[in-house]
Order: structure tokens, then C-alpha cells, then sequence
């Protein structure tokens, strides 16, 4: 039994949800997403809810029930209030500068590193060491963030690198000359 499949999805103000062809359309005021479903997953909308069905026999329906519900209702926060990561540069002349779809880092390379940001996802950098990226659409949110974290990720004796504003590094301690 999926648990999160069971709890029902209530549609926000303003958010129209419409469902064509086995293709869940979600539309808002910062966009529009859409979803194929699954071919053992059905939703029933009514009165601004939408519950997700399954069949409970299947073992692989019951686990795509919980990852639909999860999938539309992200889809419903992103085009209702969006969604946002904060990333940070830590280290000496580590710095983060956005011009529009670019964003360009230096990361204590020979080169600055330019990204190209896709089309969904907005930049802001209210510091040079600030990065704070917001969409729509969590899936792509998630992956430019990933991206930009991995062109210097965070090492774990001095904690430089590029990385999320809520990760907590592990530090490890520097080796010890052997005395004798």
C-alpha cells in the first residue's frame, strides 16, 4: 500500500488542472507543466481535489502511485509559488556573477566557468558568493543546481567549493606528521 498515493491533492487558487489523453496539463500563473501518466495510474479530479488511482495487485502501480501524486503535486506548488535553491561559494576569490540565462564563476580555475541556464530556471545573485535559483519546475531546478554544485563540490578538510545553502559538510581533520 503506498501511503502517499492515498492523501488527496487539493488544486490552489488559481492553479487550472486539466486532464487529456492519460496527460495531466497544469497551468498557473508562473507557467505551465504537463505529465504523462502511467498506464496503471489513473486521477480523478473533482471539487478542486485530485485523488490518485491504482492497482493495488501490482507491485510497480503501487510504487508509481506515491511517485505520480509526489510528480503533480510539485507541479501544482511550481506553477502556483514556484520553487527556489540557494547555493553558496566558499573559498578565497571564489566568486558567482549572473548576466540574464549566464552565470559565470570563478572557482579558483585557471578559466572562469560560464553556464548556460536552461530556459525555465531564473538567477539571482544577491552577493558574490550567493547564488539563488528559481523555477517552476523542481526536476530541472534540481539539475542546474546539481550542475553547478559539481564544477566544484565542496571538499571536506577546508570546505571549499560550491555548495547548497542548507548542506552541512562533514570536515575531516588534516593527517598528522608521525612523531616519534
Amino acid at each position: 500500500m503506498s501511503r502517499v498515493a492515498k492523501s488527496p491533492i487539493s488544486i490552489l487558487d488559481g492553479v487550472n488542472v486539466e486532464l487529456v489523453d492519460n496527460v495531466v496539463n497544469v497551468k498557473g500563473k508562473l507557467g505551465e507543466l504537463s505529465f504523462e501518466l502511467p498506464e496503471s495510474i489513473s486521477i480523478k479530479i473533482e471539487d478542486s481535489i485530485i485523488s490518485v488511482k491504482y492497482d493495488e495487485d501490482i507491485q510497480s502501480s503501487i510504487a508509481l502511485g506515491g511517485t505520480t501524486r509526489s510528480l503533480i503535486n510539485n507541479m501544482i506548488i511550481g506553477v502556483s509559488s514556484g520553487f527556489e535553491k540557494k547555493l553558496e561559494l566558499k573559498g578565497v576569490g571564489y566568486r558567482a556573477k549572473a548576466s540574464g540565462k549566464l552565470l559565470e564563476l570563478t572557482l579558483g580555475f585557471s578559466h572562469p566557468v560560464k553556464y548556460q541556464l536552461p530556459e525555465e530556471v531564473s538567477v539571482e545573485t544577491p552577493s558574490q558568493t550567493e547564488i539563488t535559483l528559481k523555477s517552476h519546475n523542481k526536476q530541472i531546478l534540481g539539475q542546474a543546481a546539481a550542475e553547478i554544485r559539481a564544477f566544484r563540490p565542496p571538499e571536506p578538510y577546508k570546505g571549499k567549493g560550491v555548495r547548497y545553502a542548507d548542506e552541512v559538510i562533514i570536515r575531516k581533520e588534516a593527517k598528522k606528521a608521525a612523531g616519534g
